[in-house]
């Protein structure tokens, strides 16, 4: 397991190059299991993607999906482990953090999705309208993908866990297995109707993975408090 980038200042991120935001296909691969509750089963290059509930292991499967072994940023998201990272797909070796961008978030993200073509960014909140025309404007000339985690009034498609449930609890106690999770999508376009899928995010591999069916599986418990 190698060792990722991790810059600590917007200074750092704006010095440093790492290539150009590979175009390839319109769409961004995304893992089988999330296929279902996309257009076109993937991710529209050029354009953001909104996981409005901060869920991060479902932050993690997209950006997975869509880097591949490529080039992959987190910007704003001190807390994503590079232990998590690995455990749902993305290679290290591959990946460029900048933890505490502050104030100067959006400079930095521009020069960031300049030359990563998946990022995910940790939402900011309220956006100025200019400053989001921008930055759309700069996602569409790179082709990036960018992954927020939380509320992006540009997103093209929104996406949240609505319901979750862990497995491998027995009468309270034994070992976690995976999460079995109800994921929904909506959007523009063709993602406006909305879709579902459920799906094991994470599995016991810790990437996200196809709900199977089966007789003897283990019980799922519903956690409280998960809608």
């Amino acid at each position: 397991m190698g060792t990722p980038v991790r810059l600590w200042s917007v200074g750092d991120a704006i010095g440093v190059s790492v290539g150009t935001a590979a175009l390839g296909s319109g769409y961004a691969p995304v893992p089988a299991p999330l296929r279902p509750v996309l257009p076109a089963a993937g991710l529209s290059r050029g354009s953001a993607v909104a996981v409005e509930d901060r869920d991060l292991p479902l932050l993690l499967a997209l950006a997975a999906g869509a880097a591949g072994d490529g080039l992959w940023a987190a910007v704003g998201l001190p807390q994503l482990g590079a232990l998590a990272a690995a455990e749902a797909g993305l290679s290290l070796e591959s990946g460029l953090w900048v933890d505490t961008p502050g104030d100067q978030w959006a400079h930095a993200l521009s020069v960031v999705v300049e030359s990563v073509p998946v990022v995910m960014l940790a939402s900011p909140g309220s956006v100025p309208e200019r400053t989001g025309r921008r930055l759309a404007a700069v996602l569409r000339r790179s082709g990036a993908v960018l992954l927020v985690a939380g509320p992006w009034e540009g997103a093209q498609v929104r996406l949240r866990v609505a319901r979750s449930a862990w497995a491998g609890v027995g009468a309270g106690h034994g070992l976690l297995t995976g999460r079995r999770a109800e994921v929904r999508a909506w959007g523009r376009g063709a993602a406006g109707a909305g879709a579902a899928a459920v799906v094991w995010l994470p599995g016991p591999s810790g990437q996200v993975a196809e709900v199977v069916e089966a007789p003897g599986r283990r019980a799922v418990v519903p956690l409280t408090g998960v809608g």
